[in-house]
């Protein structure tokens, strides 16, 4: 028998040497090498990161929000009048509007491993009084080691998972936590430019003394020196040097002359991190006419409608009790994304009320406007039947008979 029984050995981890789990705690994702920690604040001053961010929350929000319920053969009707619309179209409450809470609700999960939480307060039976978003840190969520299974504090006090609104990113981390080298390497960037531009970081040359020149003359021509070539204003005046003073510039080498192809290159870096085409992040080197239809329908195929499905499936979750979960659904609109100009438009359906594809009332209603008088027949306009044919012309008589 084994004469004593070894105790396993537990990480302990203070803060005098945290560790990477230690600093999310805290909203700080240090990158490896330890000199930048990309904060949420911080890599949203990154202006690729805070268009990434925007342009996927904001594109998220603006879509229409419509309840439909599931009938037995699979359609889906529409329920213009759900109560849960109110809160998701007009206000979540008193200071809040539905776009800014379902904008910041894809924010959160963008940025926060945690993902975005939403609290759904009710009263009464049931009935959803407002939909509050609580600032980072407030709503505590911790997940079961086994299942994965969520459960949510708000200050220290228990909540119900069916009264939070939950979205999650990928793989359980943010975009934001996943791309932190490629936003600390952005940021470096940022500051090295910073200082090389404001402050003249990198000297342009250097000022070389002959032996046996005095402390004085040293001083004054580095006085004259600074006096002539640095500050805003200084620029493209005459040098003054003093006793067989020369001045040696510096060449650039190749990582100085590829600078900003560096700080471009981390733009794709950081596009690829949130899936957005380049173009999207005003990145338009590559982009054409040609190609811009085709990357806008890739950007709501494979980023958009991802984060579509995910808070649809976050919002049917909280919104509807157990009986309605398995009645309605909530769908974005994606029309507003995949409509054509009116040119276009017009063009193809025309085309599908001539073919008898659709009737004149569901071509005016992809437009927006009322149903008319005898539209919902499918007909074909540029065709009428049963028109009699004009009567051919008389000839006249003549007096030729003799």
């Amino acid at each position: 028998m084994w004469p004593f029984i070894r105790k396993p050995q537990t990480e302990t981890k203070g803060l005098a040497e945290p560790g990477d789990d230690l600093f999310s705690v805290f909203g700080i994702t240090p990158t490896s090498d330890g000199n930048v920690s990309v904060t949420p604040e911080a890599a949203l001053r990154v202006p690729a990161v805070g268009s990434a961010i925007r342009v996927i929350s904001e594109a998220v929000a603006s879509l229409d929000v419509k309840v439909k319920r599931i009938e037995e053969d699979g359609t889906e009707i529409l329920q213009p009048n759900h109560p849960a619309l109110s809160f998701l179209r007009d206000s979540a409450n008193d200071w809040t509007s539905g776009f800014e809470l379902l904008r910041d609700l894809v924010i959160d999960a963008l940025s926060d491993d945690r993902g975005g939480t939403v609290y759904v307060n009710r009263v009464g039976e049931g009935r959803i009084a407002e939909m509050i978003r609580y600032r980072r840190g407030v709503v505590d969520v911790q997940f079961d080691g086994t299942t994965g299974e969520p459960t949510y504090k708000i200050d220290a006090r228990p909540v119900p998972s069916a009264n939070v609104i939950h979205l999650r990113s990928p793989f359980g981390r943010a975009p934001l936590s996943l791309a932190r080298e490629a936003i600390g390497t952005a940021i470096a960037l940022d500051r090295h430019a910073a200082k090389l531009f404001g402050r003249g970081a990198r000297p342009s040359g250097a000022l070389k003394f002959p032996k046996g020149m005095g402390e004085a003359a040293v001083k004054a021509a580095r006085a004259a020196w600074r006096a002539t070539h640095e500050g805003n204003d200084a620029q493209g005046q005459t040098a003054i040097l003093y006793d067989g003073a020369e001045f040696e510039p510096f060449t650039f080498n190749s990582t100085d002359a590829q600078f900003l192809e560096n700080r471009k290159f981390q733009i794709l870096e950081i596009a690829r991190c949130f899936r957005v085409p380049p173009p999207m992040l005003f990145d338009l080197e590559r982009a054409t006419w040609s190609n811009g239809e085709q990357q806008g329908r890739e950007f709501l195929s494979y980023t958009l409608e991802p984060w579509l499905r995910a808070t649809e499936g976050a919002l049917r979750r909280a919104l509807f009790t157990d009986e309605e979960r398995a009645q309605y659904v909530i769908r974005f609109d994606r029309d507003d994304l995949t409509r054509a100009d009116l040119d276009t438009r017009s063009t193809v359906i025309n085309s599908l009320i001539s073919s008898k594809v659709i009737n004149p009332n569901e071509g005016r209603q992809w437009l927006g406007l009322q149903p008319r008088e005898g539209g919902d027949e499918f007909l074909n306009p540029n065709i009428t039947e049963g028109a009699s044919q004009p009567p051919a012309p008389e000839e006249e008589e003549t007096d030729d008979a003799a």
